[in-house]
């Protein structure tokens, strides 16, 4: 399984803020579209860390990983 932390508006979309996937090892752009397929969501523009540490959209993530995706902030 790999953890999924939600944050923000991501969190309030799918109604969770933890989320688990039965994936084998996957590309953080893997579980990007995973999660787009299955929740209707964008995380097309989302920062991800795994395990606490950035991570690009190549970087692989292990089963038992947590994966966090982190939507951009704005405001003035």
């Amino acid at each position: 399984m790999i953890n999924i932390l939600l944050f923000a508006h991501l969190q309030e979309t799918i109604g969770q803020e933890k989320l688990q996937a039965d994936l084998p090892a996957s590309t953080v752009q893997e579980i990007k579209t995973w999660l787009e397929s299955n929740y209707s969501v964008s995380v097309q523009q989302v920062m991800a860390a795994v395990n606490e540490a950035f991570a690009t959209d190549d970087h692989i993530v292990q089963p038992g990983d947590t994966i966090a995706f982190i939507p951009p902030i704005s405001g003035g």
